[in-house]
């Protein structure tokens, strides 16, 4: 990987494969082939590195992620992000499949993150004084990009606060309602301990959320994973053709 000198990272959640179909892959590697490296078993990731060209640009996209709920810690959660930083990427997006708790900020649309609220319980930062400012853990200048393109194609693209739980069980109405009171816009089970990691290794980061449903009690629709995965196959088209725009702005 270090040979193909990657200019950026992408990290694709649940259903988001689909970004890499049309891109010049020239290698993909799975994370079983790396020596203890975290591989995740959760349906819709595919569990590998794809090194691919977008538009001239070389990409590392890791398509998929381990989890909390899975039993891995945060360490081993945010291992990607470690090694994204020490091939001298300094720029990561990530993204991720997540239920919406904002009434303005319908499923089948994307969010793009401008503050979380960790609620795991944890850190990958734990062990030491890391005392590291979180104000701009989503970088302002990449957001900015990234809403203007979306203005010239015309695309909605909500932005907002993501809540980052434990799971693997979905909310409850009463969760739900308590983290709308919290502030949050959107909850899932990802994203934060890595958006967390990267801002302590001085790497710009942007996030997407992919709402895929409605929080528990906003509607009467009972949650799955395989209706989760498949809104979010439905919406990658409109990422990829944010990213299309975005990217030559961002390198």
């Amino acid at each position: 990987m270090r040979a193909f000198r990657p200019e950026l990272a992408i990290v694709l959640g649940s259903g988001l494969n689909s970004f890499v179909d049309g891109l010049e892959v020239e290698r993909r590697i799975s994370y079983h082939d790396i020596t203890g490296f975290p591989a995740s078993a959760v349906p819709g990731h595919a569990g590998c590195f794809s090194l691919a060209q977008f538009e001239g640009r070389r990409l590392l996209i890791a398509q998929g992620r381990v989890h909390l709920y899975e039993g891995w810690n945060a360490n081993e959660v945010t291992a990607g992000v470690r090694m994204f930083h020490d091939l001298g990427i300094e720029k990561l997006i990530l993204t991720n499949a997540a239920g919406s708790l904002n009434p303005a900020h319908p499923p089948g649309s994307w969010m793009m993150l401008s503050d979380h609220l960790n609620l795991t319980g944890t850190s990958p930062l734990l062990g030491g004084a890391h005392f590291v400012d979180m104000t701009s853990v989503y970088s302002p200048i990449m957001r900015d990009v990234f809403r203007q393109q979306a203005h010239v194609l015309a695309m909605p693209l909500n932005e907002g606060i993501y809540a980052s739980l434990v799971g693997p069980q979905y909310e409850t109405p009463a969760e739900i309602r308590m983290l709308r009171t919290l502030g949050a816009d959107a909850v899932g089970m990802s994203t934060v301990l890595e958006a967390i990691q990267a801002r302590a290794l001085g790497m710009q980061v942007a996030a997407f959320s992919c709402l895929t449903n409605w929080g528990a009690g906003i509607s009467q629709t009972e949650l799955n994973h395989a209706e989760v995965t498949e809104t979010g196959r439905a919406a990658a088209g409109d990422l990829i053709r944010l990213f299309r725009c975005a990217l030559p702005a961002l390198l």
